[in-house]
């Protein structure tokens, strides 16, 4: 007769299938809400009870070993019925609840995300909001996201997607910077203006300015006396009159409305549909996911 399956060597497998799939036990820590120290003691008697290497371990490195290369495949699978289970359970349940797990980059998270957060919660009170910000694509499925927003492409076909209201990329600049240095009329004077630009975190790469001229997009990299690498240092920065930046409206409408930031080459402005809400298959049928879906489409 087979053994039966301790629960103690079942939540082993769920951490080294995290593990194995981040890279690392506080990745993994995170991503299972809880402390590294109990992935490692977890793995650790997992691999005891195998008698199997799974990692083979440095200081800075987590690498599985042949062994582990096979039987974290297992584990995966393992994982995901788990988390298909879960789903079922959730989607049982009329009512949004749970823990929704969301994912973006940090503007999207400050300037969309954030700004329905209150009023989900206020109409879906039994839901909690796990937001994570990063400027790093993260993978939906390894990491146990339920939904996540992203600007630009999708790489990724296991996913379900839903565009959301397009957006506009303009100029803008503080009242007094304006006052002292004018205002340029067309983007071929931007050259004589201090301007703020955006270098990608994850390329190094600085931010093209798109602009429409004469029923056609053009691109340019403007000599910046300042370059930063968040969204939301090109905002502050401008702000507080240090030139003309580019960024999107969903960013830039906040300040304007307050009156310290003023649309600049308006007229050249660009719109983007690149705005996209991506969701897991299993997640498809998920009260909590449909519900904020449904929140992100009636606001934006």
């Amino acid at each position: 007769m087979k053994e039966q399956m301790g629960f103690e060597r079942l939540t082993g497998l769920i951490a080294f299938a995290r593990a194995g799939s981040l890279g690392s036990y506080t990745a993994a820590a995170r991503a299972l809400s809880v402390s590294p120290s109990a992935i490692s003691k977890s793995i650790q008697r997992l691999e005891a009870h195998l008698g199997v290497s799974l990692f083979t371990r440095t200081t800075r490195s987590l690498t599985l070993t042949a062994e582990g290369r096979d039987i974290h495949q297992r584990a995966l699978r393992l994982l995901r019925d788990a988390e298909e289970i879960e789903q079922v359970a959730k989607t049982a349940r009329a009512e949004p609840a749970g823990t929704l797990r969301i994912a973006s980059s940090l503007p999207i998270g400050l300037h969309v995300i954030a700004r329905v957060l209150p009023q989900f919660r206020n109409r879906h009170p039994k839901v909690t909001i796990d937001l994570r910000l990063s400027d790093h694509m993260v993978d939906l499925i390894e990491e146990g996201i339920d939904l996540a927003v992203r600007i630009g492409d999708l790489a990724d076909s296991r996913l379900l997607s839903r565009r959301l209201s397009p957006h506009r990329l303009c100029c803008y600049a503080s009242p007094g910077y304006l006052a002292t240095h004018g205002t340029p009329m067309h983007p071929d004077e931007l050259g004589g203006h201090e301007t703020v630009n955006l270098r990608y975190q994850g390329t190094g790469q600085l931010f093209r300015w798109p602009f429409r001229i004469e029923h056609r997009d053009i691109e340019i990299v403007p000599s910046s006396g300042v370059i930063v690498d968040a969204s939301e240092a090109v905002i502050e920065t401008i702000a507080a009159g240090g030139g003309i930046g580019m960024c999107a409206n969903f960013m830039a409408t906040p300040w304007v409305s307050r009156g310290q930031l003023i649309p600049v080459l308006s007229d050249f402005a660009v719109e983007r549909h690149n705005v996209t809400a991506v969701w897991p298959e299993n997640r498809r049928s998920n009260p909590a996911v449909r519900a904020f879906l449904d929140e992100l489409i009636e606001r934006f």
